[in-house]
């Protein structure tokens, strides 16, 4: 029993050296962090605001929704001129403002020169429309 004894004492030992060599050697390697300046400087400004301007100018689609409404196709087809879709939406309720399919703004019906228009109330924080991408 005391050479099973004294094999485990010394493999213990043998653990215990190893170890102590691995921090020893941890230790010389280990050197303080370099950070570098995170602030970007002026021709990483001047290159961001040249890839802003390549994208400002493609066009997107913006609708402006009033309200929904599910309808069979029997009365579909029965719809005509003067026929009234009930929507889902009340009276002076906000509309939902759309930009390639996604919701950016709520807003209310102006009209300016005889044109109608959208004036925002209310648009959605970008961190809420990366969410609902997700």
């Amino acid at each position: 029993m005391n050479d099973t004894t004294d094999n485990n004492d010394d493999t213990g030992d043998d653990w215990a050296a190893a170890m102590n060599e691995q921090a020893d050697a941890e230790e010389a390697s280990a050197a303080p962090a370099d950070f570098q300046n995170l602030q970007p400087d002026a021709a990483a400004l001047n290159s961001m605001e040249e890839n802003i301007e390549m994208i400002l100018d493609i066009p997107v689609t913006v609708s402006v929704e009033i309200g929904r409404s599910k309808i069979n196709i029997r009365n579909l087809l029965k719809l005509n001129q003067g026929s009234v879709v009930e929507l889902d939406r009340l009276a002076g309720e906000p509309m939902d403002v759309i930009v390639n399919g996604t919701l950016i703004a709520h807003g209310e019906v102006v009209v300016v020169n005889e044109k109608f228009g959208v004036r925002l109330t209310d648009v959605i924080s970008a961190e809420e429309r990366v969410k609902k991408l997700k």
